[in-house]
């Protein structure tokens, strides 16, 4: 039985990133496909790797997060290891998320108010004006 192999436009196609997204994340030592002269061959272990980059980068996770995933894949063990250093950082980024909705909120205020008192000088300068005539 053949093993499962992708071309660098399979896995474009499917994650739906661009093939010089998968050359970088190649860069960074992210993924290793094997080569056939200029063709890159990946395996499903990079599709995995790929796939947890993705995910990763749309929960908000750096590259430097996302390499550690990667380098914690061990089908092996179930990748309890992995799993739970993911929950440690979905912890971390909710944590941050909650805190930049607090400082929105905030400025949200901070804006209401210099929006009133803006409003109120406005509203004395021109009653000011209008006594002056």
């Amino acid at each position: 039985m053949a093993k499962q192999t992708y071309s660098i436009s399979d896995l474009a196609q499917e994650l739906d990133v661009t093939t010089r997204t998968i050359r970088f994340y190649e860069e960074q030592g992210m993924l290793a496909p094997t080569r056939r002269g200029q063709e890159r061959i990946y395996s499903p272990k990079d599709r995995v790797a790929l796939k947890l980059i993705v995910r990763g980068k749309r929960l908000g996770l750096s590259l430097a997060e996302c390499k550690t995933l990667i380098e914690l894949y061990d089908p092996k063990t179930g990748n309890q290891k992995q799993l739970n250093i993911m929950l440690g950082m979905i912890a971390e980024r909710r944590q941050q998320l909650e805190q930049q909705l607090l400082d929105i909120q905030q400025m949200q205020l901070e804006l209401d108010s210099a929006e009133e008192r803006c409003r109120a000088a406005l509203a004395e300068t021109v009653g000011k004006a209008a006594a002056a005539k």
